[in-house]
Parts: structure tokens; sequence; C-alpha cells
């Protein structure tokens, strides 16, 4: 008999997750608002509900006799996953792990003791936040609570800084809270790992690359492998099952950002209860020969899952972004075409005619690159190349 599978959201880091799962011989129902979400196109059924109506998507899955409930790449879906699951008995996350990390506030609370992480503060005002800054001592982070994709997220340097890091917090957000936090000094990396059957199954550690425009820094890619001494390797998988522990994680992808400090020791800045966006899953399979979207899939609807990697192969990629607002007036699709190769994948998420936005977080981006054994300096090259394929007016 044929599976039914909820995926929850239809956008561009969805999709691949849709044609998976229908590869795989699953019925799709996907749900989200109504919008012009790529991922509808691709489903076999589609529901108009918010991913955080828990109780609608719950209505929704006993009505189906749905077997498995899914996300990827974004945190504002999985509490209704952890709440579905937890009533109907599916395979994923508990709803109190996936409310326990879609609140940085809940998630640093329960890392204190557990996790090595920087020290923080909860507050709730401006007063509250500058005294925590005081407290902990200048660089500190601001942080929004309840989303992800570094949205209401800024460094502050010094207490001139602080009122427009809060109010950038304040808007990001739908909570009345929010997190300051000593800033750990040092190189930044990702972490997406997969805990199954109450073990962790699989470890890996990347690069991430940045984007900066007008004072915006934002996450803009990913590259494997992540070299390191392997004392540092062995700190971060020790640190991935402390957090599977003191969360009570259980058969899901995990999504973690780390700083790896001058003298090799491991920080967490927080985890997620999904796997990474901005191509992490195509790198996974790129890297080691895992398909992770499938893995996800099977874990979701209780079956058997393989994460044995068969190779090391490097691959990176980036996100593509605009440097300033407006519509795009023309694509050069024969300059793109010669750009791509076996090695090199390029996709685009506009089309001439769509409204672009000056990119300020994640989700302004306008395509993504892939590139498989690049070579120096090659993807960066690659990118600015297909920035120039874009007119925009």
């Amino acid at each position: 008999m044929q599976k039914k599978l909820i995926v929850l959201g239809a956008g561009v880091y969805q999709v691949p997750l849709i044609d998976k799962a229908r590869d795989l011989g699953c019925q799709t129902l996907v749900v989200s608002i109504p919008g012009n979400y790529p991922g509808f196109s691709h489903a076999d059924q589609v529901s108009y509900l918010n991913t955080r109506d828990c109780e609608g998507v719950l209505a929704l899955a006993r009505d189906e006799h749905v077997d498995g409930i899914v996300t990827t790449g974004t945190d504002v879906a999985v509490r209704t996953v952890g709440y579905v699951c937890d009533r109907l008995g599916l395979s994923g996350v508990s709803e109190h792990a996936a409310r326990t990390l879609t609140d940085k506030s809940l998630m640093k609370q329960v890392f204190a003791g557990h996790v090595h992480t920087s020290d923080f503060r909860i507050v709730h005002d401006q007063d509250e936040a500058r005294w925590a800054a005081e407290d902990l001592g200048y660089p500190v982070m601001v942080k929004a609570c309840d989303v992800s994709g570094s949205r209401g997220v800024t460094r502050v340097d010094s207490p001139e800084e602080l009122a427009a890091a809060f109010d950038a917090s304040v808007s990001a957000s739908h909570t009345t809270h929010y997190v300051v936090e000593r800033c750990v000094l040092g190189t930044e990396i990702g972490i997406d790992a997969f805990v199954r059957d109450g073990k962790l199954q699989i470890c890996l550690p990347h690069n991430k690359a940045v984007w900066s425009n007008q004072g915006v820094t934002i996450p803009a890619g990913h590259s494997f492998p992540f070299k390191a001494e392997q004392a540092t390797i062995n700190a971060i998988e020790h640190e991935m099952q402390a957090i599977v522990e003191c969360a009570g994680m259980d058969n899901c992808a995990i999504n973690s950002d780390a700083m790896i400090t001058a003298d090799g020791e491991v920080s967490i800045i927080e985890a997620g209860a999904r796997c990474g966006a901005t191509c992490i899953p195509e790198l996974i399979h790129l890297h080691t020969g895992i398909d992770y979207y499938e893995q996800i899939i099977r874990c979701a609807l209780g079956e058997k899952c393989d994460f044995n990697p068969n190779k090391q192969d490097a691959c990176e990629a980036r996100l593509v972004f605009s440097r300033a607002t407006g519509t795009i007036r023309a694509v050069d699709l024969e300059r793109l075409a010669a750009l791509r190769s076996e090695r090199v994948s390029i996709s685009l998420d506009v089309t001439v005619g769509s409204r672009v936005q000056e990119a300020h977080d994640g989700t302004d981006r306008i395509g993504q690159l892939i590139v498989s054994n690049p070579r120096d300096g090659e993807t960066d090259s690659i990118l600015r190349q297909v920035a120039t394929c874009i007119d925009l007016a």
C-alpha cells in the first residue's frame, strides 16, 4: 500500500524533499499557507494550512491516516512535527524537544551545565538587555528567540549599538523575551548530524561562508570537508551527543552552529531538530554518497535508514543574493548554460519580471550554486559570473 507523508512547507528547500518522497513511492501531502511557493506544483495533494497550526495539521494527519510527517530547512514547522508525532505515535522528534530547540531561551537553559556554550541572560526590554550586556561584557550577541536564518541576531561591540540591535530582535520575533549572550570569538562552523533510535548515526561538521552588504552579514553557503585536529573533531561529536541527551532528541536530523576558538575549544551557538538549509542535504550527498533526503523520509516513515558513507569528496555551495532591490529585466540563459557542467549546478528561484530584495537574511536568496570537487577560488569566481547574468532594473 502506498504510504502517505505530510511535508510541512512548500518553499524552495522543501521541493527536493517532496520530489524524493514521490520517487520513493509516497503520496505527498504538502501543507503551507497560500502563496507563490514552488512546492505546490510538486505535491500530490495540497492543504492550505499554516505550518504552525498544530491542531489543524493533526486533524489532517488523522483524516488522511498518514504514515509520517517531516520538514527540512526551517525551524518554523518543527513544533508541529513534534506535536503530531507525539499524538499519533509517528517516528520523529518529540514535542518537548521541538519546543526546546525552537526557543533560544529554552535551548540555552537546557544546554547550561551539559553543553559547552557561552554565558547568557534572558531579557524582556531594552533596559534589561543593556544590563545583561554590561554584566557579560562586550562584545555580545543580541538574539530573537523564535526565528532562524540569522534573523533578529546582531553582534554588539559597544553600548551605543545596543538599542538598534535590540529593536532588530523585537522586529523579527513573535515573542516578548530575547537572549543576550557573550560573544565567543573564533571560527564559526556548521554541524549536521542525525539521531536514530537514541544513537547518533552520523556527525558532519562543515565550513561556513558569509555574504556581506552594507553592514549586513548573513550565512551564504557551506563546504565539505571541515579540516581540524582529531581532538577538535572528537569534541564536536561529544557536544552533539550532549545536545541529543539534554534536549531529549530522537529520530530526527540535527543542525547546529558552533564556534571553534583559537585553542581548538568547541562552543555551541545553537541547534535545531531538522536538517540545515543552504544546500546542506545536497552537499552531504556529494560529500558522503548518503542520500540525505531519502534517509530523512525513511526515518519519518519508521523505516530502516542507511547512514554509511561511501566516499569523502570535497564540495561547496553558495546562495545567490542581490545587492539591490529591483525587478529582473533579463537573464542571460546562454551564459548560465555555459557555466554549468557535471561538477557545477546552478539554479535560480526567479525569472524575468520577478521582484527581488536587497538581501538582509537567507530568505532573500534568488538562487543557488553547488560545485563538486571545487578548485581554489572556483566557486566564488562562478558566483560572480552568475551575478553578471542577471540584469536588474
